[in-house]
Formats: structure tokens, sequence, C-alpha cells
């Protein structure tokens, strides 16, 4: 199923919560915050017959999100429901590890295929003024858990200048430590970013100007065909790293992202106003045909092009005031609707 610019239905972003217990710069700057009622949240069952909606419609990649996701109580059990399902290829966690040592055999155990760590910098210092807490050693432990479990796993950083730009190579290093592909992101204008400025993005031209420099050719990996948001890279000793370019080089043009937040708003773009509303529709006991086509039409008539927009504005972005991501609509805030 394909909307009006070709692009399939297929990578679905599932947020199981809107809560964190970090406070990152990037997405959760301010002091306050309206959070979902509790009664509106999907229960996992709810989630779980969403989701076989979303597989008959050609989904076959699902990533657990929030906010963060191992602060929803026993997520593991959605995990197993989600991990037999026929037609699904591929189901991923995005997590800030702090909580993800004491859960990591459980989540293995129910089926979790990948992992993904966000972690922006590896002093701890800066960690702590970056998140308000003072929890790096935990991630680290997190981190360390993942490799044992899984083998190898992703590492998520957004760079930032004059934050964490002095850092590429050392996290390049400590990825490789941790078999962890570091996925370098373009600090981004979305959601709670209420403190981004043009001046604040390192481009991805920079990021491989300052890796070149220290370790030599860089090549880039052939992925043709693939829609993933990161473009991958080779060092000469075979360690691998990604870019997610989503500011200065947006990947619209591929892109097969949805999102459905905790409390069942289904969003199709990442810098999307407006969702469409699930929950009422599965809790009224609407048919699976006519969810199916409700879904179906949404997809159907998707246009949007969130990143490319923004990028012809320019230095004029076209941010959401903060007093209305805060007290009109949490659905706007990245931890709420997930990344």
């Amino acid at each position: 199923m394909n909307d009006t610019l070709g692009r399939p239905l297929r990578n679905l972003r599932l947020s199981v919560t809107d809560r964190c217990n970090l406070r990152c710069e990037y997405c959760m700057p301010e002091d306050d915050y309206v959070w979902l009622p509790r009664e509106d949240v999907l229960h996992f069952e709810e989630t779980s017959a969403l989701v076989d909606v979303f597989l008959s419609l050609g989904v076959d990649k699902i990533r657990l999100t929030g906010g963060e996701p191992l602060l929803r109580r026993d997520v593991a059990a959605l995990v197993q429901m989600i991990a037999s399902k026929p037609g699904l290829k591929d189901l991923a966690l995005t997590t800030n590890g702090v909580l993800l040592a004491d859960q990591i055999d459980a989540l293995k155990a129910a089926g979790l295929g990948r992992i993904t760590v966000s972690l922006d910098t590896l002093h701890a210092d800066r960690f702590k003024a970056l998140t308000r807490f003072d929890q790096l050693d935990a991630v680290h432990t997190g981190i360390a858990a993942a490799h044992r479990v899984f083998g190898q796993l992703k590492i998520d950083t957004v760079v930032i200048r004059g934050v964490n730009d002095d850092e590429l190579i050392p996290l390049v290093e400590y990825g490789r430590s941790v078999n962890g592909e570091i996925r370098f992101i373009e600090y981004m204008d979305v959601g709670g970013a209420s403190r981004w400025s043009p001046e604040r993005v390192v481009s991805r031209r920079e990021i491989l100007d300052t890796l070149t420099q220290h370790y030599g050719v860089i090549a880039p990996i052939d992925e043709s065909g693939s829609s993933a948001p990161a473009a991958r890279y080779a060092l000469k000793d075979g360690t691998t790293f990604g870019i997610i370019a989503s500011t200065t080089d947006p990947f619209c043009r591929t892109c097969d992202r949805s999102r459905l937040t905790a409390d069942g708003m289904w969003y199709l773009c990442l810098y999307a106003t407006r969702g469409l509303d699930l929950r009422a529709p599965l809790r009224q006991h609407m048919p699976v045909d006519e969810l199916k086509a409700l879904i179906a039409r949404g997809w159907g008539a998707r246009d949007d092009r969130g990143a490319e927009d923004r990028l012809a504005l320019g230095e004029r972005r076209a941010f959401v005031p903060v007093q209305d991501l805060l007290k009109k609509d949490p659905h706007l805030e990245m931890h709420t609707r997930g990344g």
C-alpha cells in the first residue's frame, strides 16, 4: 500500500509511554510538561490489536519507543505479544539505557530482535548538563548488558555544535569497543527542540570531514533500495558508522515511517501537527475491516515531506511556540510521538 508519492506503509514507530526519566536538551528542555491522561494510554491488548491491523496492511518493521519505553511496566509482555506475529520481520527498541541492564534478559527472551541506545556524550559532566541527571554510569552498564545479550547494538548520538561535536572520534572508538554502530544524528528542529538554531547543526559533511582527517579514506556503504534513515560508512579497518542527515539532506522521498503514540494517535510524519485518532474507533469496537480501511485511507492520502518543507524555509523554521507544546497539545512533543 503506497501513499501519494509511492512510499509504502512498512515501518511503524510504536510509542508505549510519553514519560521519560531524562530531560535531554534537544527533546525535553523545559521545566514543566503535560502528560497524557493515564486512562487514554492504550492497554497492551489494544496495542497488539492495532499492530495486527498494521501488519495486515504491509507493515513488517516495528520499533518500540517512548518517551523512555522501559518506564512502561512489564514492557517485555508487549514484546512477547508482538514478536511472534505473522508478517513481522523486525522488532527493535530504542532506549536511553538507564534501566536497560535490569530488563535486557527479559526483553531478549520475549523476542526482541534489536536494540538501540541513545548516548550523546562520554563525559559525565556533559551528560548531566544535557540530561539533568547523573546517569552516565547506568547507561554504560546498560550498553554492556546489550553487548552481552545481543552481541551488537546501535548507538544514537545527536551532534550539537559546541556541546559534543568534539567527541566524534571518541564515540566511534567507544562504539568499536562494545560492538555498537554509532549513528550520528544532525540536530533537528522538531517538537521539544525549542533551543534549536541553524548555527548549532553539525552537518553530515562536517562530520565526515572530521572523521576523514583522523581515519583517512572513509567508504560509503552501498545500500541501494534501503529506506533506512542513516547513510552508512566504513573505515579502512571495517568499522562502520551511520549519519542521519535529516536537517541538511532529508530522506522524505523514501520515508516509509509512521508513528503511533501511547494513546493511539497515528502520525504520518515526524513533523506533522495533526494525527489520526485510532483509540476512539478501537474502543468503540469498530469492525476490523473498517479500521483497516480507515488506516488505508489515511496512508493513501499521505503527501507529507516535513523535513524537506523545513529545509525550504531556511532559517525561518516553523517552530511551534513553547506554550503550545507544553499546554495545548502534548502530541506535538517528540517524547509523546516517538523518534
